[in-house]
């Protein structure tokens, strides 16, 4: 039996539930309780709990918006498990866009509950301070270099002391920091080589900047060498992504507002995060009636997505003779329905063989921040994965997505599975030549 035929359309005063980001009954009733993303989600597949599955998750928001069941206790806890990885809405024959759903519901639970304390400020200054301004993450970003590259580092994991402080997965999923930031090119124009067929503007991130400088520098030439002019607006900012998935919609809308006025006027808005493009894509959703997000939102391409249309100019690529494996990031995957284009790039590259791992749209458990807040599951996932990857045999995973990127990394440290990790834009840019590899 559905949930439209058990419950009744509430949003009265009865529901636990109080915000004008609320879930909506017209999306979560579109649930018939069919079972078929049971396979496909990560969290029951290791759990086995109906209540850590899609639909017994929008059983509970159900009851909740019913006002049977209090959003403390037992409903976080499960809310709070999912990856919102989105591979349900692959596998959901009804259409429920979950990821909204399940957003909705950590935004009511960001509005209720109160934190305070030391864990309070942290998450304050991360979400108001440090990802909106790079000026903050640079800084942030110094000091973790000097950490990495000198001997503190070495005596922390030496002493033990980060076990002892509940630090040691956090600081190894840490984005190693490169010597040189993406700070120089903010606000220049890159022509394109040869006859412009496109003007786009480029989203330079925020951990990119100072961790994936050399993945933003190499997709920049890819998409130049493909005939696109590419801008950098230097008045961009975070794309939000992850002060939606924290349930921080307000925060995410002032920046919403601040990039679809600096993306004004481009062919294209181009990202080589799969995460952020699928953020940038539901703008519309974030600034419901906002007929300039929706327009925005449009504009929208994932550097694959972007590519694989326009088509490599012949001969341009290089041979490349490795084996290599590819991870599809869930948010380029099921979050923007994209899984042909990186395949048909990787493809297009001379003498290069790909080898499919199974499940390779599975979640590797990175998820935004995931592998720091609930990290025995995002282990188990990753151990997961990386038994995968090394059933190919490749040397080289490659993927789409920042945040998959160093999850993998780690992976690659613990299991020794792979050698290396690369985005698809680095695989084309060693195929350019531009890049030493």
């Amino acid at each position: 039996m559905s949930i439209a035929e058990t419950t009744p359309a509430v949003g009265t005063s009865g529901s636990a539930f109080h915000t004008a980001d609320r879930p909506r009954w017209e999306d979560y009733s579109r649930c018939i309780h069919c079972g078929l993303c049971l396979e496909a989600c990560p969290t029951f597949r290791l759990l086995g709990e109906e209540m850590d599955s899609p639909r017994g998750r929008i059983y509970q928001i159900a009851q909740a918006d019913a006002g049977r069941l209090p959003l403390a206790g037992a409903f976080e806890t499960h809310i709070g498990r999912c990856l919102d990885c989105r591979a349900c809405q692959t596998a959901c024959p009804s259409g429920v866009e979950y990821g909204k759903i399940l957003e909705r519901a950590r935004a009511e639970l960001a509005a209720q509950r109160e934190v305070r304390g030391p864990r309070a400020w942290l998450a304050n200054y991360v979400f108001r301070r440090l990802l909106p301004d790079p000026r903050a993450m640079a800084r942030q970003a110094r000091l973790l270099r000097w950490y990495q590259r000198g001997g503190p580092r070495a005596v922390a994991r030496a002493t033990g002391v980060l076990r002892l402080l509940g630090l040691a997965q956090a600081e190894s999923l840490a984005p190693e920091v490169e010597g040189e930031f993406f700070r120089a090119e903010m606000g220049r124009t890159f022509p394109a080589v040869g006859p412009r067929r496109a003007r786009v503007a480029f989203l330079a991130g925020c951990v990119q900047r100072v961790a994936f400088a050399g993945m933003n520098r190499a997709t920049i030439r890819v998409l130049q060498a493909a005939g696109c002019e590419v801008v950098i607006p230097a008045a961009q900012t975070c794309c939000g992504a992850l002060h939606v998935h924290a349930g921080r919609r307000e925060e995410a809308r002032e920046l919403a507002r601040t990039n679809i006025q600096a993306f004004a006027g481009f062919d294209a808005v181009v990202t080589n995060s799969a995460g952020c493009g699928s953020a940038l894509k539901e703008y519309g959703d974030l600034l419901a009636g906002d007929a300039a997000a929706e327009e925005f939102a449009g504009r929208v391409r994932d550097a694959t997505e972007l590519l694989a249309a326009l088509g490599l100019p012949a001969g341009m690529l290089r041979p490349l003779p490795w084996k290599v494996t590819y991870q599809d990031p869930c948010h380029l995957a099921h979050g923007q329905r994209i899984r042909s284009a990186p395949r048909q790039l990787m493809a297009a590259i001379p003498e290069l063989e790909l080898v499919e791992m199974e499940r390779a749209d599975s979640c590797c458990g990175s998820a935004g921040i995931y592998n720091v807040v609930q990290p025995e599951i995002a282990g188990r996932l990753l151990d997961e994965k990386m038994a995968t990857v090394r059933a190919t045999r490749a040397g080289t995973i490659v993927t789409a997505n920042p945040g998959c990127m160093l999850q993998l990394r780690a992976g690659i440290r613990r299991s020794g599975a792979a050698d290396r990790v690369m985005h698809v834009m680095e695989l084309l840019d060693a195929a350019l030549g531009s890049a030493e590899q």
